[in-house]
C-alpha cells in the first residue's frame, strides 16, 4: 500500500490523479457483479483484484490503495474475509447491501460499522437501516428517496466518523462538516446489475488518491456524467451497460471541472 496524503481534491483533479496512479482497488463484493466491477475501474484507470479466499484477503486488503466490502452475498468465507480486510486497513468502503430485513448480514454490516470504514455507501433504505431509522428497503432496492435519509445519514457520520454517501436521484455526501448534493445520473444505470455495487468500487479507488469526502463525491460526479453520456446512446439496459464503460474510459477531467455541486454545512436550512 502506497502512502497516501490525504489530499482535498476536486473530481476532476481526483481523476487525473486516478489515471496517474492506477490505485490497485481490492473489491471483496458480490457474486453476481464482480465481472462488471472490475471492468468498470479497469474503465476508469483502477487496477482491480477480487480475493475472496480467507487467508489472502487480508494480505491482499494491506497492500491495496483502496477496498471495497460490498455485503451482497455474505458467505461464511465472505464474512470471514470481510473481518480480516478491515483489520489490515483504514482505507476501505462499506456497501451494505440489503440490511434491515435480512439478518446475517444486517448484523455484519453494524459489526464492520463499529471497525470504522473510510466512506459508508447504499440506498436510502439501507442508510437508514444501518442507522437505525428503518427496517430496510426491498432486497437491495430502495423505498427511500435519497433525501429521506439526510438525518439518518447526518447521524451515522457523526457516530463513526466516516463519510457516508446516499445514492439516489441526487445523490448525498455527508461528512467532513459539509452536505454536497450531486444531481444527474440516468435510470438505466438501475437496470444495469452492479450498478450501485460499482460505486462503492469507484470510491474505493478514488480513496487511493485523495480524502474520503473527495473519493466518495469524484466518484459520485464520474458514474453520472458517465451515465448521462451512455444513455444519450443507449436503446435499452443491454447497450448501456456496455456504452457505460465506454463512457468511463472517455472521460476526461474536463468535463467534471463545471460539475455542480450543492454543498452547504451541515445542519443548515432548506
Amino acid at each position: 500500500m502506497r502512502s497516501v496524503v490525504p489530499a482535498v481534491r476536486a473530481p476532476e483533479d481526483a481523476l487525473r490523479a486516478l489515471r496517474e496512479a492506477g490505485p490497485l482497488t481490492h473489491c471483496l463484493t458480490n457474486n453476481v457483479v464482480t465481472g462488471f466491477t472490475a471492468n468498470v475501474l479497469l474503465a476508469l484507470g483502477a487496477s482491480p483484484a477480487m480475493v475472496d479466499i480467507e487467508g489472502e484477503a487480508g494480505t491482499i486488503a494491506g497492500i491495496a490503495d483502496g477496498v471495497l466490502v460490498n455485503l451482497g452475498t455474505p458467505s461464511p468465507e465472505q464474512r470471514a474475509c470481510a473481518r480480516e480486510i478491515v483489520a489490515a486497513t483504514d482505507r476501505w468502503v462499506l456497501d451494505p447491501v440489503a440490511v434491515g430485513s435480512l439478518p446475517v448480514r444486517t448484523a455484519l454490516a453494524a459489526e464492520l460499522v463499529a471497525a470504522g470504514p473510510a466512506v459508508i455507501r447504499g440506498n436510502a433504505s439501507e442508510i437508514r437501516a444501518l442507522a437505525g431509522y428503518g427496517v430496510g428497503g426491498r432486497g437491495v432496492d430502495s423505498t427511500d428517496a435519497a433525501e429521506a435519509a439526510l438525518e439518518a445519514a447526518t447521524g451515522l457520520a457523526g457516530a463513526t466518523g466516516a463519510v457516508v454517501a446516499v445514492s439516489g436521484e441526487v445523490d448525498l455526501v455527508v461528512g467532513a462538516g459539509r452536505i454536497v448534493r450531486i444531481a444527474g445520473g440516468d435510470p438505466l444505470l438501475t437496470r444495469v446489475t452492479g450498478g450501485g455495487c460499482a460505486l462503492g468500487a469507484t470510491m474505493a479507488a478514488f480513496l487511493g488518491v485523495c480524502d474520503p469526502f473527495s473519493a466518495a463525491v469524484a466518484a459520485s460526479v464520474v458514474h453520472a456524467r458517465a451515465a448521462e453520456r451512455a444513455a444519450s446512446l443507449a436503446s435499452g439496459p443491454g447497450s448501456f451497460a456496455v456504452a457505460f464503460l465506454d463512457a468511463l474510459a472517455a472521460l476526461s477531467p474536463e468535463e467534471l471541472d463545471d460539475a455542480v455541486l450543492d454543498a452547504e454545512p451541515i445542519g443548515a436550512e432548506r
